[in-house]
């Protein structure tokens, strides 16, 4: 009885938030997806493609064959994401603080949504998940980075794995995903198709089947925090939090169910 409860509440949560976008006049909207132009679609268009082409590549990779060599790598690859479209948007008079909302609203603040939109979230992504179980079989719908902590033995190598998953990771997949990304698509496309294109984006390029359906829900709930608060802080205290919960839980096997 109290599963399908916190599942209605979260679903009324999420409606209320999709309703206040949806009636917001439209005068208010973020700048960033006004001012978004032609140079910022063809490098979000190429970019994405990229994403998907190594995705594609990834599939053939098993998580024992991912060393810190490659989690240095990704980690390098990522920052230069970020640094390069912040370079681009820079050159083309953008002023990203503004943009991003990380003057909008204070960081505690900030913190104290994400993490009541996090709690509301996850009654959605555990039916994503129950769903995906039960087409797809017992299957693991635990991540590579997931399962590489889970398999590390070593302190520092754990450690290496909770900076990258919770501080640099979430910050850098939020400003690619829901600033950038869903900045081009939402200019082009409209909220709607950019939700549920950058959404399927961030689900595909963390390259594992059985999380796609729980990673979509997870990335919309993100985008959809993003769109209501207009600052990109509280998408990346979710996403932070989510992934420290995660980890947390892997890391005290006999105080959590696995």
């Amino acid at each position: 009885m109290v599963l399908p409860l916190l599942l209605l509440v979260s679903i009324y949560i999420y409606a209320t938030l999709i309703w206040r976008i949806s009636t917001r006049p439209s005068g208010t909207a973020d700048a960033s997806t006004k001012r978004f132009g032609l140079p910022e679609a063809i490098f979000a268009t190429s970019l994405s493609l990229f994403l998907l082409l190594g995705t594609l590549g990834s599939f053939t990779t098993g998580t024992k064959q991912i060393g810190d060599r490659v989690l240095a790598e990704n980690l390098l690859f990522t920052l230069g994401i970020v640094v390069l479209i912040t370079g681009l948007l820079k050159l083309r008079g953008f002023d990203v603080n503004s943009l991003t909302g990380f003057t909008k609203t204070s960081f505690g603040r900030a913190a104290l949504t994400g993490a009541t939109l996090l709690l509301a979230a996850y009654p959605l992504i555990g039916l994503a998940d129950a769903i995906t179980q039960r087409l797809l079989g017992s299957g693991s719908s635990k991540q590579t980075i997931v399962e590489l902590f889970n398999a590390s033995r070593t302190l520092d190598r754990r450690i290496m794995i909770i900076i990258f998953a919770v501080a640099i990771a979430p910050a850098a997949e939020e400003f690619l995903f829901r600033f950038f990304f869903y900045g081009v698509l939402r200019r082009y496309l409209g909220r709607f198709l950019g939700l549920v294109l950058n959404s399927l984006l961030f689900a595909a390029v963390h390259a594992h089947l059985p999380s796609f359906a729980p990673l979509f829900v997870l990335g919309s709930c993100f985008t959809i925090a993003y769109e209501w608060s207009g600052t990109i802080l509280v998408s990346m205290t979710m996403h932070a939090l989510f992934n420290a919960v995660s980890l947390t839980v892997l890391a005290f096997p006999e105080l959590f169910p696995q």
